[in-house]
């Protein structure tokens, strides 16, 4: 006999063995994990502090109500943070171009560190001082800020051109396992413990994150000529946001993703449809955690992106499925299709950033690398806040269900719009792109004389 037998694959890949291909593809690659120290130490230190770091971001929230009763008085401290976020973004990214990243990392670690031992030591008085979080929540936002660039800027640096699709998906993964862990774990310490242990987990986490940092091997900035002072530092500011809109391409990952979260963000309005529209106030945890599983779900069968060449396309593609799926999910009659249709959302969310940041990473030369990733922080959160104010709006002078299923439909109208307007984005191919090509000859060229990792 000589076909196939039962257990191995037939031509064309039909049969288990052909299936159990298929589904081994769909898991994401870990090169940069066996290959790459650096990307190693990365990866664990920056899963520890998003862990850490959502705990607080419990913490902080239900500290300041308990401690005022005020609504309001939660929501100020997000205004508090937004100036340091904007002003400190943009200078963090400049810092990254100009200071030794792995510095940067330390030095911002150990000032979160300190800053989070002060809530933690005003949590732990008979009196806390509300003051004191408002202070402290805005030099955290400081240090985030400056933090940030530098950490995504590293990555470029510490894996092969060709493993950065990979590279972001497992980095996407741990944040989103910290995402859907660290609420979980800082709701059940406040309700045991209360916010001073909560302060104590992230404390003890973002010290061990910040020792992680320390033992990565050292990234100057590429060498040119780097002025000092303020003067110079803007110009530097204003060259990387010249080059992000001279950059088609860029602008692109930039407005497609500003249009589709200001207009189709809901979360704002996951209790008044909870509560009110679909009468089921108990599955308010299920609106808010739905989009994190999908995310997760979507990283973790992300072994495919590094097969898809057209990265624009598919950002488009996703930034509209998201919108679509937030008009299922506020047409949906049920907290099941509700969740299931938010759920289909965060996954179509983080499959438009990976391939957002894989054309970020492997497009824009190192030297405007840090201030380009400073640039990235703010089109991704200013877009959210932009978009939970108008879903508030518009719930108030219509419906709930009106304000989520219009904006998920001009999501998808806005983002079909920019695809149009951008052609170049549209068509962005990695394989023929003139700044892909370009960063993989360097990038080819610097890892022969100093190896990866």
């Amino acid at each position: 006999m000589t076909g196939p037998r039962p257990t191995e694959a037939a031509p064309g890949g039909r049969g288990p063995t052909g299936w159990r291909r298929r589904l081994t593809a769909l898991w994401p690659d870990l090169t940069p994990l066996r290959t790459s120290r650096d990307f190693r130490l990365l990866w664990i230190a920056g899963t520890v502090f998003y862990l850490g770091g959502m705990v607080s971001y419990v913490a902080l929230p239900y500290q300041l109500y308990h401690l005022t009763g005020s609504n309001f008085a939660v929501g100020a401290l997000g205004l508090v943070q937004l100036v340091p976020l904007v002003v400190c973004g943009l200078y963090g990214g400049a810092l990254a171009d100009r200071a030794d990243r792995r510095k940067v990392l330390v030095g911002t670690g150990v000032g979160q560190c300190l800053l989070t031992a002060v809530l933690l030591a005003n949590a732990a008085l008979d009196h806390p001082s509300v003051g004191v979080i408002y202070a402290v929540g805005a030099l955290l936002a400081v240090a985030q800020a400056l933090q940030r660039p530098s950490r995504e800027a590293l990555v470029p640096r510490v894996v092969g051109h060709d493993q950065l699709p990979a590279a972001v998906a497992l980095s996407s993964i741990g944040v989103q396992v910290a995402m859907l862990a660290g609420p979980t774990l800082g709701g059940l310490i406040l309700a045991s413990g209360g916010a001073a242990w909560a302060y104590a987990v992230d404390v003890t986490g973002l010290a061990v994150a910040t020792a992680i940092f320390a033992g990565l091997r050292p990234c100057p900035p590429v060498a040119r000529a780097i002025s000092s002072g303020i003067a110079a530092t803007v110009r530097e500011i204003g060259d990387g946001l010249s080059y992000a809109v001279r950059r088609r391409d860029l602008l692109g990952t930039y407005i497609v993703d500003l249009t589709a979260m200001f207009l189709a963000m809901p979360t704002v309005l996951f209790p008044a449809f909870a509560a009110d529209v679909l009468r089921e106030p108990a599955a308010l945890g299920l609106l808010y955690s739905a989009g994190t599983v999908g995310s997760l779900l979507a990283t973790a069968t992300s072994g495919w992106v590094a097969r898809v060449h057209h990265h624009g396309r598919a950002v488009v593609l996703a930034a509209a499925t998201w919108g679509a799926a937030v008009v299922l999910a506020g047409l949906s009659p049920s907290v099941w299709l509700a969740v299931v249709a938010l759920a289909v959302a965060g996954a179509a969310d983080m499959v438009s950033g990976l391939f957002r940041s894989v054309i970020w990473n492997q497009t824009i030369p190192d030297e405007r690398r840090g201030r380009l990733a400073g640039i990235e922080m703010l089109s991704y959160s200013i877009g959210p806040l932009g978009g939970e104010a108008r879903a508030g709006l518009v719930a108030d002078a219509t419906s709930v269900r009106t304000a989520i299923v219009s904006g998920g439909a001009l999501c998808v109208l806005g983002v079909g719009l920019v695809a149009a307007w951008l052609r170049d984005f549209w068509r962005y191919d990695d394989r023929t792109d003139e700044h892909a090509v370009r960063e993989r000859r360097v990038r080819a060229d610097r890892a022969a004389e100093t190896p990866v990792g």
